[in-house]
């Protein structure tokens, strides 16, 4: 019987991971249309699309109905477009964040062992959207008499695409810095996490988890997170920039917390079989 419940604990615990991967890649998907959508929408709001829009409704003023403007439908449009690219990466980041609170509750059913190997996979797929999907989107702008509010600079990016653009401007210590502690330690972790769970009577597996205790107090992972929070909520207070935080860095955090939960059942794993081997 309990091979039986076993058995569908598995069949559900994998039906989870598959699910993660297909509301991280819809979430993903839709978070890059957001993206591509503010793109178009900072574009019709640049100096020389601005100064058009002005002549044009100079130019509607005097002819009336004999001049058509189409640019506002279209501004529209592309506004509803986002509005709803957005709301999409929204709901699907919900519905995988729903199926990661599913596989964390399997840490009551199933055992340690069992938990780590899934709770490090669950970790890696987290990690893997957090790096790609996009975690800010920062907006400069300003209000310029005559023409309007214009927009100077817009930029929106990931982990990944912040260390490109990083390395694309010369600041190769910043960039390799964050490479280093935001994608190979956490690669790495992830990596070491499963060959734990899987050769766990291996010595080997026990120098790993000291390695890590050792490092993790200078893992920059969490303070990644807090550093982007706190451009988000110091960009809001200008009169000229607006900061918009992304569904990536939900992934980000959540691949945090499950690295530290894996990390400590791998732990108390290692732990309680070395009672046993006493």
């Amino acid at each position: 019987m309990s091979s039986v419940k076993n058995g569908i604990i598995y069949v559900v615990l994998g039906t989870f991971l598959l699910g993660m991967v297909f509301f991280g890649t819809k979430a993903y998907t839709y978070a890059k249309g957001y993206e591509k959508a503010t793109t178009e929408l900072v574009t019709l709001q640049g100096a020389e699309e601005q100064a058009k829009r002005q002549l044009e409704k100079f130019a509607k003023s005097i002819l009336g109905n004999f001049f058509e403007d189409k640019r506002p439908v279209a501004f529209k449009n592309i506004q509803i477009k986002q509005q709803q690219q957005m709301q999409d990466a929204q709901q699907y980041t919900r519905y995988f964040m729903y199926l990661l609170g599913g596989v964390l509750l399997s840490f009551f059913y199933i055992s340690l062992r069992e938990f780590t190997f899934v709770g490090s996979l669950t970790a890696m797929i987290t990690l893997i959207f957090g790096l790609i999907t996009p975690i800010l989107m920062v907006t400069i702008h300003k209000e310029v008499e005559y023409i309007g509010d214009i927009v100077l600079s817009f930029e929106s990016k990931g982990v990944v695409g912040s260390i490109e653009k990083l390395f694309e401007s010369g600041d190769f210590i910043v960039a390799f810095v964050i490479l280093l502690f935001s994608v190979f330690v956490p690669v790495l972790k992830v990596l070491s996490l499963l060959f734990i769970s899987i050769f766990m009577e291996n010595k080997f597996a026990h120098k790993i988890v000291k390695f890590f205790k050792m490092i993790g107090k200078w893992s920059m992972v969490d303070v990644f997170v807090v550093a982007v929070f706190l451009v988000y909520l110091t960009a809001n207070k200008g009169d000229v920039s607006r900061a918009e935080v992304e569904v990536g860095l939900y992934f980000f955090l959540a691949y945090v917390i499950v690295s530290m939960l894996v990390s400590l059942s791998a732990d108390k794993m290692l732990h309680n079989h070395r009672m046993k081997e006493r």
